[in-house]
């Protein structure tokens, strides 16, 4: 595997490049960056999506060792819907993936005590090539009708089902508009059930795969406002 994965995408996004606090709620992008190595897998060719579970198809490592390890740990258990797989891998994935980025000199670890007591870890961006890439992968697709690669559009989808449009800094009207074209993207990969498959820019088996862990991230995110609310 070459290049950044999709999770570590997620997260710079999510983070301030200055302060290194995210700026989104933690279960968000937790669930998000699970569903964003699952569909890692997928388009590496290792997982597909049928009769309702995310199955391993090919459990050949792909030279990523977080995602290795999900690959392993998914091709020693029993097919698991996408909704129990997101669950299952959200926690602690975001300090492998923090952990991941401080040994690689991507962000800096940066440890403060609050109140005299409360230890905090900061994550402002050393390198920024990284985020710079995935921006304007997005930027670009956003700003044309032009037919997105794979690895944008599964991006786009998640960012969109995250509604990270203000890591994007975009608000008002801007925000609108991004958001729209962001479903476009979805829906014109295959993600989003408004187009077929078969006619999808994706892989059709990359498309299931993306467009059960969008529903399911969704969903689980659907319940966690409604437990807050207590309805």
């Amino acid at each position: 595997m070459t290049g950044v994965a999709l999770a570590e995408e997620l997260l710079l996004l999510a983070y301030d490049d200055e302060t290194g606090r995210a700026t989104m709620p933690r279960i968000s992008l937790d669930l998000g960056m699970a569903a964003a190595v699952l569909v890692e897998l997928a388009l590496a060719g290792r997982i597909a999506y049928a009769d309702g579970s995310l199955t391993v198809t090919d459990p050949a490592p792909v030279g990523e060792p977080i995602i290795d390890g999900v690959l392993g740990r998914m091709a020693a258990d029993t097919p698991h819907t996408p909704s129990s797989w997101v669950q299952r891998l959200r926690h602690g994935l975001r300090d492998k993936i923090l952990g991941d980025l401080v040994a690689r000199g991507v962000v800096r670890d940066v440890e403060e005590t609050e109140l005299g007591f409360i230890v905090v870890h900061r994550y402002p961006v050393a390198d920024t090539s990284a985020e710079d890439d995935a921006r304007r992968r997005l930027a670009e697709a956003l700003a044309g009708d032009q037919v997105c690669d794979e690895r944008t559009a599964a991006l786009a989808t998640l960012v969109a089902v995250l509604r990270m449009e203000p890591a994007l800094g975009l608000t008002g009207d801007a925000a609108v508009d991004a958001r729209r074209r962001l479903e476009e993207i979805a829906g014109g990969a295959g993600f989003s059930g408004n187009v077929s498959l078969d006619d999808s820019i994706v892989r059709p088996s990359v498309g299931l795969v993306v467009a059960a862990l969008a529903q399911a991230v969704d969903q689980a995110l659907r319940t966690e406002i409604a437990t807050a609310l207590g309805l």
